[in-house]
């Protein structure tokens, strides 16, 4: 008896790889962090090189205007517009204390795994406790060259150069390498008209300065989306400001490519009606957005409909696949290249057989996952795109001509966002909301006093007005999103605000100078983890970011919530890679050392370590295995320790910290019970797109 083969149709491909950074610049438009300038170098050039290597291949590239802007600054001048690279091209000897911790701080942030240990000279002075001018200066310099990408690697001479050496610089090297890094930055956005113009890519952007439009036109969106949510109550209409939002991205996407946008990637793909009303009006014939919109506009999670693009309201919609797309960024990265490509491969190959005139869309961040990958993604991308090209009934297609076939009408577009179709990332939050409300009373008092405001004066307060709606703010409010600069985030916010008081020369209400982010409840204890981490366990703070994205318990809430005896232990971070478990204990250190042993259990493993404490803290490091759990442990600045499992059966597993000192155990962790750990988690709500 014959088996019967399921054919293959012909399915489209297309994906929009959204290349943003948020604004780093300063009130005298410094930017204060080098985010921009290390991507632009790694990945802004790297990501369409990969894929044009591949004839016949096509996706879109979104460029925020944020990204934009930055990007010129850089390629006008480096030291004098960035902070991190003034210092950089100093003599450390000329370095204050501060700068040059926060220098070593800042060239130690690097994925360790896939950025440093490929690079010999870099990872010996990584792993240095202290530096000489000569060691920081040697280390900056890789800083640099380990953020280069693959194509700079291959093709420029300089840099090839410096990464042959044995890893000693001259100055002289280290402005060469500067000024070769700033002219190739300034060859970045022709690069990507001319694959526009030769028909490889579509280019797309983004609403000005990355708002969620839907809610500056109604906020009573957020309602519509998640009833309950809690919204300022006396809030405005700012829809002429969504306008001037889209008008000022097009302006600068057609000043900076030579031609107009055709379609936009909005910001945090944040739909809903009246919004595609304004794109239309603005002539753009497509935009994107996430599958969970689609499932709320049709009242139905049937899949099938998710691969076809819509249209509504006379622009056409392409809503991505969410499952798909996270695959790129959190399950790839772990994997050998060929197999993560045949696996992909094998999961399009599926929907091909599901019927006719499919279009898959697979859209994502295009800078911040690649780090994480073995270099720069390169290998991963080469197999894919191979596949792909040999593959004859898949056609990668950009967002421009999905906008040209033949599409479904959507009746209704339910409002959202691509975090589970809602807005509650950016409001709800008595933070989230307090920072709409400083909005409003800004703009109800400016529209008392702009009768007496010349047009050169209302030109820099809109563009404050504008700057102030960035997403990027309201992400970091409330306890959804855990940074150590959220500070710096508020304090930049209030001052769009207070500087528009001072443009109309009127005294900034009290309002604006208090945080935002201090009226935290004490019974925020505990932060979820938001993404995957894998720090070097050693006992050090190598970096602060080896751990961001994880999870935290502030154990001095606890003392004060749960009127507790304090413990040396002040605060936990947790986290986890694909096959392992991290923690940090942050505190005493000192008085840890004079306790006796920690004590660790792990459920439902039914397994036990017993570490003596005096020994630990001499020796630094100590490793041990129960029950097919590996475990690592390094005592210095702080406790760190990485659980490894062999066969993992259960879904999760609940870890218990107990610090025992003259047979009396001092401190059990963490003071709420157990530490328990969704070892299935994907983190997929958490991603920046």
């Amino acid at each position: 008896m014959e088996k019967s083969v399921t054919m293959n149709f012909p399915l489209k491909l297309s994906f929009v790889w959204h290349m943003h950074q948020p604004d780093y610049r300063n009130a005298a438009g410094i930017m204060q962090m080098p985010w921009v300038f290390l991507h632009a170098i790694k990945d802004y050039y790297d990501m369409p090189w990969m894929l044009a290597r591949h004839d016949g291949l096509k996706a879109t590239f979104n460029i925020t205007p944020p990204l934009i802007e930055q990007i010129n600054l850089y390629a006008q001048n480096i030291e004098q517009n960035d902070r991190f690279f003034g210092l950089w091209m100093k003599h450390p000897s000329e370095l204050n204390e501060t700068d040059r911790e926060w220098m070593i701080k800042m060239c130690k942030s690097c994925p360790y795994e896939t950025m440093v240990v490929p690079i010999e000279p870099y990872r010996a002075l990584y792993n240095l406790d202290s530096y000489s001018d000569d060691e920081l200066c040697d280390m900056e310099t890789w800083f640099a060259l380990a953020w280069c990408g693959v194509y700079l690697r291959t093709h420029n001479p300089i840099v090839k150069e410096m990464l042959a050496s044995s890893g000693h610089f001259r100055c002289e090297q280290k402005l060469a390498l500067l000024q070769t890094l700033g002219d190739f930055i300034g060859t970045i956005f022709p690069y990507y008209a001319k694959l526009q113009r030769d028909g490889v890519i579509s280019l797309s952007t983004t609403p000005l300065n990355h708002p969620i439009l839907p809610l500056l036109i109604d906020m009573n969106n957020a309602q519509i989306a998640h009833p309950g949510t809690n919204i300022p109550a006396h809030h405005l209409s700012l829809e002429e400001d969504a306008k001037l939002q889209i008008s000022k991205a097009q302006a600068l996407f057609l000043e900076t490519f030579g031609f107009d946008a055709v379609g936009f990637w909005p910001a945090e793909g944040a739909v809903d009606e009246r919004t595609l009303e304004l794109y239309r009006d603005a002539k753009l014939k497509w935009v994107a957005t996430d599958e969970a919109i689609l499932f709320k506009s049709l009242g139905s999670g049937n899949r099938d409909a998710l691969y076809s693009p819509y249209t509504h309201n006379g622009v056409a919609i392409g809503f991505r696949d969410h499952g798909l797309s996270d695959l790129f960024g959190f399950t790839y990265r772990f994997w050998d290249a060929g197999r993560a490509a045949d696996h992909f491969i094998s999961s399009i190959d599926t929907i091909s057989k599901g019927g006719e005139n499919r279009t898959v869309f697979v859209i994502l961040d295009g800078e911040n996952a690649w780090e994480f990958y073995h270099n720069n993604a390169f290998d991963f991308f080469d197999a894919l795109y191979t596949r792909l090209k040999h593959t004859p009934w898949c056609i990668t297609t950009g967002m421009d001509e999905v906008a040209s076939s033949p599409l479904k009408e959507l009746p209704h577009l339910a409002p959202g966002s691509w975090i589970h179709g809602e807005f509650n990332t950016w409001v709800g939050h008595p933070e989230k909301t307090r920072g709409w409300e400083l909005i409003y009373m800004t703009r109800r008092d400016y529209e008392h006093h702009k009768s007496q405001i010349d047009d050169f004066i209302k030109a820099k307060i809109e563009h404050h007005f504008l700057a102030a709606e960035c997403s990027d703010w309201f992400w970091w409010y409330g306890d959804d999103h855990m940074t150590e600069f959220g500070a710096e985030f508020d304090e930049l916010f209030r001052s769009h605000l207070i500087e528009i008081y001072l443009l109309m020369s009127v005294s900034p209400p009290n309002d604006l100078y208090v945080p935002i982010i201090s009226d935290r409840s004490g019974v925020d204890f505990l932060l979820q983890p938001k993404f995957p981490i894998e720090p070097v366990v050693n006992g050090k703070h190598n970096s602060f970011f080896e751990w961001v994205g994880s999870g935290f318990v502030d154990e001095t809430k606890l003392f004060s919530t749960m009127d507790r005896v304090r413990g040396p232990i002040e605060s936990i971070r947790f986290g986890q890679s694909e096959s392992r478990v991290y923690c940090a204990f942050e505190g005493n250190m000192e008085e840890l050392r004079t306790c006796d042993h920690l004590h660790i259990h792990i459920a439902p493993f039914n397994a036990r370590f017993q570490i003596a404490l005096p020994s630990l803290c001499r020796t630094k490091f100590y490793e041990a295995e129960e029950n097919g759990i590996y475990l690592k442990i390094a005592c210095d600045s702080w406790l760190e320790l990485g659980l490894e499992f062999g066969e993992v059966n259960a879904a999760k597993l609940q870890l218990r910290f107990e610090i025992e000192r003259n047979g009396i155990i001092i401190q059990s962790l963490p003071g709420y019970g157990e530490l328990e750990i969704d070892l299935e988690t994907t983190y997929a709500e958490n991603w920046f797109v």
